[in-house]
């Protein structure tokens, strides 16, 4: 039975690429597809491309290819990643130097267009996606980058070329895995059905080991060998059935529940998942476990994709400025609450040009927000007090841990722990918009290199 085998290699910019090594070694995937990009993840790449043009991608991208490209290679793995961030090019060329150190041949392929900063004038009013404002002049005079969230057909224009490794910007996660289905087994672009079930494959692979048990919200207990959890592997066969499971031998779990939690993650309309390629109704699945880590995926759905983009503007906005200061039993909140108010009455006296400011009290309500108890216990062992604000001046997000050092002595009692943390950040605005494919695809391009030792 014609099948093919796709990985998920990592889940974000930082995750393990462990699993992934196993999975090369294995030779049990054709396919291993590394999705490192979020919204925060642009944002901290422009900070690296802003200090060094030659930065703006993961930077765990060449560490991982140095301890798995050879062994892919000789494996028939082929590799696509996100990786490229803002800088595809500049990735490329990172890798072009590292085979070439290596003595590995390598046809690297590199897809560009989704950046649209510079042509940004003709997507105008680029209206905000959530409020329907259009952009105003003042953040369009402060935008950092501009990227659209593409599809899966570039890559497979890739793969078509025969590369081995193909590195992209800002594609959409789920279209990194859709693309070798595609390309494998000749899906037409508008069997909706088809693209649709490729697509949840790349949604259920996309975020790595959330599918494999971990970050679990059920019988997390239960699952065995999280300090070796294993990465999915959705093994797909030409007659569209499609097994979510995991290298045999490592840790964690694929069962029903597992698998369907990572299924309506994310999804804010199960009847209209968007994604650039298609439309995915979800409302119909069915999850049978048909082995021990072996759940079939079927019932999926699909709507013709739609007309317009998801386009990404990141904009400088400003500084936050933040300290943290630990109190201990007894009464520790009420000696946080007390130094918080401290705090906001010295503001207040400096008439410092704060914008918003935002107190939380790490051990009673930094995670559980307006849910925490409204009656906290007094036996509460510690408590700190992380208070950030946001400014348009960088001097005032400097104050905020300079103010609170002192308290540490004239504050309330048994101060201790990170007192002050001077920790000052540039902030990056996002504004989401929608903007016609059209115009956008035409831009697109696909450059293909072979690279010899």
């Amino acid at each position: 039975m014609d099948r093919v085998r796709v990985g998920g290699g990592t889940g974000f910019y930082g995750d393990t690429f462990m699993p992934a090594l196993d999975m090369m070694r294995a030779a049990a995937v054709d396919y291993l597809c590394f999705e490192d990009l979020a919204e925060l993840t642009l944002a901290i790449l422009q900070k690296d491309r802003a200090k060094n043009p030659l930065q703006g991608y993961t930077k765990d991208l060449i560490p991982m290819l140095e301890a798995g490209l050879d062994i892919a290679l000789k494996n028939h793995i082929r590799i696509i990643t996100n990786a490229g961030g803002l800088n595809p090019q500049a990735a490329t060329q990172a890798v072009a130097q590292l085979t070439r150190r290596l003595g590995l041949p390598l046809k690297i392929a590199t897809v560009t267009g989704d950046g649209i900063l510079e042509e940004l004038q003709q997507f105008l009013p680029f209206a905000h996606m959530e409020t329907g404002q259009p952009l105003s002049a003042q953040v369009h005079g402060r935008a950092l980058f501009a990227n659209v969230y593409l599809g899966a057909r570039p890559i497979v224009h890739a793969l078509q070329a025969g590369a081995d490794l193909v590195i992209t910007g800002r594609v959409a996660d789920p279209s990194l895995f859709l693309a070798p289905l595609v390309h494998h087994f000749g899906w037409d672009w508008e069997d909706w059905d088809r693209i649709a079930l490729g697509t949840v494959v790349g949604h259920l692979l996309e975020c790595s080991s959330q599918v494999t048990g971990g970050n679990h919200g059920g019988d997390w207990e239960t699952i065995e060998g999280l300090d070796a959890i294993g990465f999915p592997i959705a093994e797909v066969c030409r007659d569209d059935e499609v097994i979510i499971t995991k290298l045999s031998g490592s840790g964690g779990r694929v069962d029903v529940d597992t698998v369907r939690e990572q299924l309506l993650y994310e999804i804010h309309d199960p009847h209209a998942y968007l994604t650039p390629d298609v439309a995915v109704d979800v409302t119909g699945a069915r999850l049978e476990q048909v082995g021990r880590n072996r759940v079939r995926v079927s019932g999926i759905r699909g709507a013709q994709r739609p007309a317009q983009y998801k386009a990404l503007l990141g904009y400088a906005d400003g500084y936050m400025g933040q300290g943290m200061m630990g109190y201990s039993w007894p009464d520790a909140l009420k000696k946080a609450q007390a130094t918080d108010a401290i705090l906001r009455r010295q503001f207040a006296r400096l008439h410092l040009p704060i914008e918003e400011i935002r107190s939380d009290y790490l051990g009673y309500n930094s995670l559980h927000g307006p849910l925490a108890r409204t009656q906290a216990s007094d036996d509460l062992n510690e408590v700190y007090l992380r208070l950030a604000v946001r400014t348009q001046d960088k001097r005032t997000a400097e104050q905020v841990s300079r103010l609170m050092v002192p308290l540490a002595l004239g504050g309330p009692p048994t101060a201790s722990g990170l007192i002050g943390v001077d920790r000052v950040r540039a902030l990056t605005g996002i504004w989401p918009s929608l903007v016609d494919r059209h115009a956008v695809d035409a831009q697109v391009s696909v450059t293909v290199e072979e690279v010899l030792p």
